[in-house]
């Protein structure tokens, strides 16, 4: 760690900068381990953001521009590193904020910290709904995390329709036995009953992280008469269901949470991967100039020819914007005058999602949405098709070019 920050010292002195020049921004994830495609691809699609952004001069704060700083902090997925990282960062004077985190567990240990501060948070790429939850349960009056994903009540509802859609009655709900399989399931189960209890859960099955064979629980679901497997879960065990499945002869669909997107399922399940089907904010399309230069830019910057989460990419790419346009709109470095711009964003800010009109609004502890960008507009039903993700229906993708070329509708308040 002493390492790392000599080492952006350094980097600062060859620009001719110092830290007070700069706008600080910490990017935190799991950067190695069962997460890591989410994690790298989010920390390294807000990478090519802060590039472009630094490249035009930076950031206008006030009277000057500032580049920004990264801080970059490897959380390993680990509930109790990411609990010493939010406590050394919340203990930054000049920390403007923090972009990152994937795993629930992870959120829930070390967020609480950065709240005793007030140090302005987005949750990006993901983190289950019990993230922003656990705030509302708490009667927080003000609240310096948000969160940039689609968030699992959307994610949920969408996995039950598909399901509902596609004719089935019986269904067998499959979840890891994290914080994020456990909350996605208690979504899955409060959607079914919201549909009109139309699905009739016959199984309940949950595995570990670390799992290779899930024979028994499909085997259960099997006999049990399960027309399709609803999952939720955030390793490469995503993976070892969908073998199982193939192995044991199970021909219902794998339907669930979008790190079925991620390429360590898509790679391990190879052809029993076909035809899985999960939500997704952003796919490795070019259906827009701004989707191709940025797929591109990936390409080219680190060297592969397939980004490994490409939903992670392009939230952490547009989330650095949302947080630059906060950082002008204050006219500050100051992280709580960051937190109050991003409640109420006057310019729409164009992503390679959307174009994002005024995505968050104040806090509300009763209306945690008030905090989560994402509508049901920006997301779509995608599908694993030969080693990769491709838009489910043609309609979805027509939908997200619109969402992508015009402004997304101001949030409001509810009344």
């Amino acid at each position: 760690m002493i390492r790392q920050t000599a080492v952006a010292m350094m980097l600062l002195a060859a620009s001719g900068l110092s830290a007070a020049d700069t706008v600080k921004i910490a990017l935190t994830g799991p950067f190695s381990g069962g997460s890591a495609p989410m994690g790298v691809s989010a920390r390294d699609g807000s990478k090519l953001a802060i590039a472009e952004i630094n490249a035009a001069g930076g950031i206008q704060v006030g009277a000057k521009k500032m580049k920004i700083e990264i801080i970059e902090r490897d959380d390993e997925a680990k509930n109790e590193r990411g609990a010493l990282i939010a406590q050394e960062l919340a203990a930054m004077s000049d920390l403007s904020g923090v972009i990152g985190t994937v795993n629930t567990g992870v959120c829930m240990a070390g967020d609480k910290h950065l709240m005793e501060k007030g140090v302005t948070k987005i949750i990006c790429p993901a983190a289950g709904s019990a993230s922003m939850t656990q705030w509302s349960k708490a009667g927080v009056k003000d609240l310096s995390i948000f969160r940039f994903a689609a968030h699992d009540g959307i994610q949920a509802a969408m996995v039950v329709e598909e399901a509902i859609n596609r004719k089935f009655t019986k269904v067998a709900v499959v979840f890891d036995s994290t914080n994020y399989g456990v909350s996605g399931r208690d979504d899955m189960l409060d959607q079914i009953k919201k549909q009109g209890n139309k699905l009739e859960v016959v199984a309940q099955e949950k595995f570990n992280i670390g799992d290779k064979d899930m024979t028994a629980q499909l085997l259960r679901a099997k006999s049990a008469g399960a027309q399709a497997i609803l999952i939720w879960g955030i390793g490469p065990e995503l993976a070892a269901v969908s073998n199982g499945m193939a192995k044991i002869g199970i021909k219902a669909p794998l339907i669930g949470g979008w790190t079925l997107s991620m390429s360590n399922f898509i790679d391990n399940a190879g052809k029993n991967g076909n035809g899985t089907l999960m939500p997704q904010t952003f796919i490795e399309e070019p259906i827009t100039p701004k989707a191709k230069a940025f797929i591109d830019g990936y390409h080219k910057t680190y060297k592969v020819d397939r980004i490994p989460s490409p939903v992670a990419a392009a939230q952490g790419y547009d989330s650095v914007y949302l947080m630059a346009a906060a950082i002008k709109q204050a006219g500050s470095t100051d992280t709580k005058k960051i937190k109050e711009a991003l409640e109420d964003l006057k310019e729409p800010v164009k992503g390679v999602i959307a174009t994002w009109n005024h995505p968050f609004t104040k806090w509300d502890p009763a209306d945690v949405t008030t905090h989560e960008a994402f509508r049901r507009e920006q997301t779509v039903m995608g599908m694993v098709k030969d080693g990769k993700v491709v838009f489910g229906n043609d309609a979805d993708r027509a939908r997200l070019i619109k969402s992508a070329t015009t402004a997304t509708p101001a949030k409001t308040k509810k009344k």
